[in-house]
């Protein structure tokens, strides 16, 4: 892996190939060494990768690759328990908001009831334990129901903001589109590894 001193130190921007290759092997190489360990200090760092190292180290790795490959989803699931861990309290009102419209989601995202700011970030350490010891595909299925439910909840959100705050309205609505993609983008990953052909 390419120290961060080294790469500080190339002129210009990393050519998009050799970052595309840089993500794909980061990601590869933690997917694949922490499902060849049985050391659960080593899952643990893995969840906590960015508390240690920092979002911008991590969205350095991977925030550029696309949707469809291992980097790419493990960012957004590295961007979606940070988005948890910072900010829990809006994060389970958005989930208590929207869990109603979608049952189904509900049982695949596996939050305890009622949610409250504890619950959904053991999920979101749950889903990135389970990327690292469990089955990959089953891990970013919950996550896309999570985020399928939290798009509910903004929406919910924003109706009930719309007469008195139009535009924070519509930053809601802006990001529950944003939640709704993101829960694409992870259930098309999760067939993708599934069919051995997430990379």
């Amino acid at each position: 892996m390419l120290d961060p001193r080294d790469a500080d130190e190339i002129p210009g921007d990393l050519d998009p190939a050799l970052r595309d290759q840089v993500a794909r092997t980061t990601a590869g190489a933690l997917v694949r060494g922490a499902r060849e360990t049985e050391d659960p200090a080593v899952v643990d760092r893995l969840v906590r990768l960015v508390e240690r190292e920092g979002l911008d180290v991590v969205a350095g790795l991977w925030s550029d690759a696309a949707p469809a490959t291992l980097p790419g989803a493990l960012w957004r699931l590295y961007a979606l328990r940070e988005w948890v861990r910072r900010d829990g309290e809006v994060v389970a009102l958005r989930y208590r908001l929207g869990v109603h419209a979608a049952p189904v989601a509900e049982v695949v995202a596996g939050v305890a009831s009622p949610p409250g700011p504890d619950e959904v970030r053991r999920v979101a350490d749950e889903v990135l334990s389970g990327v690292y010891t469990g089955d990959l595909a089953v891990a970013l299925e919950r996550a896309a129901a999570f985020c399928r439910i939290l798009a509910i909840g903004a929406t919910h959100d924003a109706d009930s903001r719309d007469d008195v705050d139009a535009d924070w309205a519509r930053r809601l609505t802006r990001g529950a589109a944003s939640l709704q993609r993101t829960a694409e983008d992870l259930e098309h990953a999760a067939s993708l590894w599934r069919q051995g052909k997430l990379e």
